[in-house]
Parts: structure tokens; C-alpha cells; sequence
């Protein structure tokens, strides 16, 4: 099932502008390696379930798997061939805002050859330009 808040104070929310880089949730903490963004954009909740069932088929349950982002935006959409007017779209999907340097997923108690290979997994599934780091970095 994929992510989404259980209460939101609005149901829609704008849109809004991606600046800088992310100063909150740029370094590795639970794990040992990490998987950082390097341009920003939305993660839909989808591909973030996506990519940590590909890493939780690749580890097997070896090392763990930490989620560092969650998505509490509301992406609204109107159906195709529709006139103009009548409002905002429904929420379609949620999303989770990444900024460049946000931290996406950690991996530990796995080898480093092992988490570059799950993390290159994981890079093919991701809508952002992504690289690998290390605890300490």
C-alpha cells in the first residue's frame, strides 16, 4: 500500500517552487550508506514503494532498510477533455518534495558492494539523478 498521511489540515495544497538545497535530512543517520538526491522534484508515493520493495527483494532480509522521505503533498489533476473552469482537480497522487541532498533511503548492516548494487536498483526506479554515500560524508 502506499504512502499517504492519515489527516491533512488542507486537501489541497499549491503547488509551490523547489530552491536551494536541502539543509535537513542531507546526511546518512540510521544506516551506513545512503542513496542522496542530486536534483530536486517530487517522489511520488508510488515509486517510493516501488523502490523499497526492489531493495527489500535485493537484501533478503540481510541488512535493513530505512525511508527517509514521506509524502505529504497532495498532487490534484482534472480529467483529460474537461472545459476550463469548475475548480481545482481531485488529489490524484501524494508526493514527497525532494530538494537536491535529501537523503532518500539508507541501507545497513549490508557490505558496500552489496548496497551499490541494491542503490543501483533503486537509482533506475527514481525520477531524479541520484548517488551513493557514506555514513561520515
Amino acid at each position: 500500500m502506499a504512502l499517504m498521511p492519515k489527516r491533512v489540515k488542507h486537501r489541497k495544497s499549491q503547488r509551490g517552487r523547489i530552491r536551494g538545497n536541502a539543509t535537513r535530512g542531507n546526511r546518512v543517520v540510521f544506516g551506513e550508506f545512503g542513496l542522496q538526491s542530486e536534483d530536486g522534484g517530487w517522489l511520488s508515493a508510488a515509486t517510493i514503494e516501488a523502490g523499497r520493495i526492489a531493495a527489500q527483494q535485493y537484501i533478503r532480509g540481510e541488512g535493513k532498510l530505512y525511508i527517509r522521505v514521506f509524502p505529504h503533498k497532495s498532487v490534484t489533476s482534472i480529467p483529460l477533455e474537461t472545459r476550463m473552469g469548475k475548480g481545482k482537480g481531485e488529489p490524484e497522487f501524494w508526493a514527497a518534495v525532494i530538494k537536491p541532498g535529501t537523503v532518500l533511503f539508507e541501507l545497513s548492516g549490508v557490505s558496500e558492494a552489496a548496497a551499490k548494487m541494491c542503490f543501483a536498483r533503486l537509482a533506475h526506479k527514481m525520477p531524479v539523478r541520484v548517488r551513493m554515500v557514506k555514513r561520515g560524508q
